[in-house]
């Protein structure tokens, strides 16, 4: 079964659009939670794909839009809303992943009697994954973790301080996106924010925390986050798995639009070792 474009609506937030796909059995499932990238959304590329093969087997997958990563109610795919771009940061996406997950294991998730709440993995690509290392370290409903080509820090993603200082100069900076040609803004407050929870957003001290299983999926060739991250990540959790992928890249072969009904090879064998993982 899948069910696509859901709404949770937040009292004094901006709503969360999310999917869940899963077999409509009596069966109680695994819970798993995909958490999307920097200028990414649920529905990029192959991410579909993806929760199908997850749901296949026997497991309860859901993916979501992070409520400020530009999409909207109306349109989730690409980003019409460049103002909540702007106005988005860590805190905010943490937030928003603890609200889906206390969404989905409240009496109000209409599917919580197929859901096995003492079984929920963390799936995050990129700065999801950053993003999902921060979460399972301090959640103890978490039971498993995967990141795919995760970021192993937030902070050097800020650049230089003469950058930041002409950010603040200005109060605004733009990133080009090279597939939709957006100039997508980012406020300066993102920068105040990291600064004032600091501490909570160290992701090296957060995978020392890392009690839980914890598989590291990363490519050899990642143009656009190096392996050497998820070396790091490897080398604060001994304990974790870390498994190379070899001629791929950041998206493992992926791209949006995904025309095809099959995934690519490099992608087919990330959901592969994840379920593997996660059974």
């Amino acid at each position: 079964m899948i069910v696509k474009h859901q709404i949770l609506q937040r009292i004094d937030n901006k709503p969360i659009v999310w999917d869940a796909y899963f077999k409509s059995d009596s069966t109680k499932k695994p819970l798993v939670i995909f958490c999307h990238g920097y200028k990414g959304f649920k529905d990029w590329g192959a991410w579909d794909l993806v929760a199908e093969m997850f749901s296949e087997q026997d497991l309860f997958f859901v993916k979501f839009n992070f409520s400020h990563n530009g999409g909207t109610v109306e349109n989730p795919i690409d980003f019409p809303d460049l103002k909540a771009f702007a106005e988005n940061n860590y805190t905010k996406e943490l937030n928003d992943l603890d609200d889906i997950l206390n969404f989905i294991l409240s009496e109000n998730f209409p599917y919580k009697n197929i859901i096995d709440t003492k079984n929920i993995t963390l799936v995050g690509h990129s700065r999801g994954g950053g993003i999902s290392i921060i979460k399972a370290s301090e959640d103890q409903r978490i039971t498993s973790l995967i990141t795919w080509a995760s970021i192993s820090d937030f902070g050097s993603r800020f650049g230089s301080n003469e950058d930041i200082s002409a950010w603040k100069h200005h109060g605004v900076k733009y990133v080009l996106n090279g597939r939709t040609k957006q100039h997508m803004p980012h406020y300066f407050q993102f920068y105040d924010d990291y600064l004032a929870n600091k501490d909570r957003l160290n992701i090296k001290k957060a995978t020392e925390n890392i009690r839980i299983p914890q598989l590291i999926i990363h490519s050899l060739e990642d143009e656009a986050v190096k392996f050497s991250e998820a070396e790091n990540l490897h080398l604060w959790n001994p304990k974790s798995d870390l498994y190379k992928i070899t001629n791929s890249n950041h998206v493992f072969g992926a791209s949006h639009p995904w025309e095809n009904v099959k995934l690519p090879k490099s992608l087919d064998l990330v959901v592969h070792k994840s379920i593997a993982f996660i059974k």
